[in-house]
């Protein structure tokens, strides 16, 4: 991917990190029970003969937001799937894919799925992005294939009228004294909405229809097999599709992963431990520069001023000058796990902090203008998208995949303990959903198993607080022989291309060559940029 990133924070921001940040970091906050067999595990298409390949009519892709800029070369086309897939002659939906052909056709291995994350974030332009770090000899073997999962974007939009456009927005961080109450109130709210405005269709939405959809993307790409390259929340959607097509798998890539046996609620359980483990690292950068941002010159000093500003601000949101928005408590953790995603961005946290706690104190300078511009700035809508888009999409996955609890006066309790067990996080892992009101999933979580070739190379940051290492552990242990495990002594949510010549070295090779490592590898020789 390009190291572009765009200046909204909070906003849709499409640059390399910011367009991912905020989605990919509400993982760890979503949740419900372990899996169980799935209803339609032995309903997948048979694999299509590339002599029958669907005619796929490769034109120019949807207009793209104002100022993101695309690969010349990309092209987009739609595939037609069922809505719901007991019923295939029912009710159709289109999903919109995008494709980099392979630079050498003579050369050429197959096709290579991308999937960026979220859940719910638009992978179209993701062939692009990633094209630029990607060697000659992976660029001549593969055509890059992007998509917009169902629901998402150009694959039919999905909206439930939100107010709360945004994901951030829906984070429920309790009140400054621990009260759950507006956050019961709002996930009331927003179930209802949902329901009275997308309808029963919106559960149909979930991650094991969207697996079955990347068969049919296969099928229409006429090929026997895809490989796949999924971060974050694709590592799920990954896995579920290697579980209900194993033998239409070649080689996967799962980046910063999800334990699907925690899906979705369970992985929320890790969160706290995980910012424990990687807010240091913030907190280091801010230490080396305390002549100039007065945060402390320890981290433990820079800890504890985080901690008292977010609680003062809880307390007393501070009006950002020349705007109509406040600083408050909840805004100034979401962005703190925005910018942890990326050791590039935690000089950028450092500076949000001081300005935080500059506008806490009345005496905001220029430049903590210039930096809470970036935090609260707008960017502009996807035409013909609806702008909760994403939100409906984030909260139809979270809360359709797998059942949550109902027991409010439970979300209480466990929200009060994990407030006072991992201050950084304030008891909103913990807290309510929207998805505690939401009705049942119309099928169980996929079992994901270890059947099938060794055909999948995990890679794992050790310090990731968005899909901990436990969670990747996890993974690793229900692939089995399947996979081959690649850790990273580093801090962040992605691994390839940060820095680590082992790990990319890994990586390329099993593209290359469909050769997994011998044995599980901890990869330590981290070059920071």
């Amino acid at each position: 991917m390009n190291k572009t990133r765009g200046v909204g924070v909070l906003g849709r921001s499409r640059g390399r990190r910011f367009a991912t940040a905020l989605m990919a970091a509400t993982l760890a906050v979503a949740g419900a029970t372990a899996c169980s067999d799935a209803a339609h595990e032995e309903d997948g298409p048979a694999p299509a003969d590339q002599a029958e390949t669907a005619a796929i009519e490769w034109g120019p892709c949807p207009e793209a937001a104002k100022g993101v800029a695309r690969d010349p070369e990309l092209t987009c086309a739609t595939v037609e799937v069922p809505l719901n897939y007991d019923e295939p002659d029912g009710t159709s939906i289109e999903v919109a894919i995008s494709r980099l052909a392979a630079a050498d056709p003579e050369k050429r291995h197959g096709v290579m799925l991308l999937n960026p994350g979220g859940p719910a974030l638009s992978g179209l332009d993701m062939p692009g992005t990633m094209a630029p770090t990607l060697p000659k000899p992976v660029l001549d073997g593969y055509d890059l294939i992007g998509f917009d999962p169902r629901g998402v974007e150009h694959s039919t939009p999905q909206s439930c009228g939100l107010e709360v456009a945004g994901v951030p927005g829906h984070f429920p961080y309790p009140a400054a004294n621990g009260s759950i109450d507006a956050n019961v109130e709002l996930a009331r709210t927003e179930a209802q909405r949902c329901a009275a405005t997308a309808g029963e269709n919106l559960r149909y939405f979930n991650t094991a229809n969207t697996a079955r959809d990347l068969d049919r993307i296969r099928e229409a790409l006429g090929e026997k097999k895809i490989s796949y390259w999924g971060r974050s929340y694709g590592t799920y959607l990954g896995a579920v599709y290697s579980s209900l097509y194993p033998e239409q798998t070649d080689r996967m890539i799962l980046e910063g992963n999800v334990d699907p046996t925690r899906v979705w609620s369970g992985e929320a359980e890790g969160w706290g431990k995980s910012m424990v483990e990687r807010f240091p690292d913030a907190a280091a950068v801010a230490a080396a520069q305390n002549g100039a941002l007065g945060l402390g010159g320890t981290v433990d000093e820079v800890t504890r001023t985080y901690l008292a500003l977010a609680d003062r601000l809880d307390r007393e949101p501070a009006p950002v000058p020349g705007t109509q928005q406040s600083m408050n408590g909840a805004i100034l953790r979401t962005v703190t796990y925005a910018l942890l995603l990326d050791n590039k961005t935690l000089p950028i946290l450092a500076q949000v902090w001081k300005a935080a706690a500059d506008l806490a104190d009345g005496h905001l300078t220029a430049a903590d203008g210039e930096v809470l511009e970036q935090v609260f700035a707008e960017t502009p809508p996807t035409p013909g998208v609806p702008a909760d888009n994403q939100a409906t999409m984030f909260l139809a996955l979270t809360c359709g995949d797998a059942e949550w609890s109902h027991d409010v006066a439970d979300y209480a309790t466990r929200s009060a303990a994990d407030r006072k067990a991992w201050p950084l996080t304030a008891g909103m892992p913990a807290n309510i959903w929207p998805c505690a009101f939401w009705k049942a999933p119309i099928e169980k979580p996929v079992t994901v198993t270890d059947t099938g070739p060794g055909d999948i190379l995990i890679l794992q940051n050790r310090r990731d607080h968005a899909t901990p290492w436990d969670s990747a552990q996890g993974l690793r242990k229900v692939l089995g022989d399947r996979a081959a495990f690649v850790g990273v002594d580093n801090g962040g949510h992605y691994v390839y291309d940060e820095g680590s010549a082992c790990a990319d070295g890994a990586t390329v090779d099993f593209l290359n060559t469909g050769h997994l490592p011998d044995e599980d590898v901890l990869c330590t020789d981290i070059e920071q940029g």
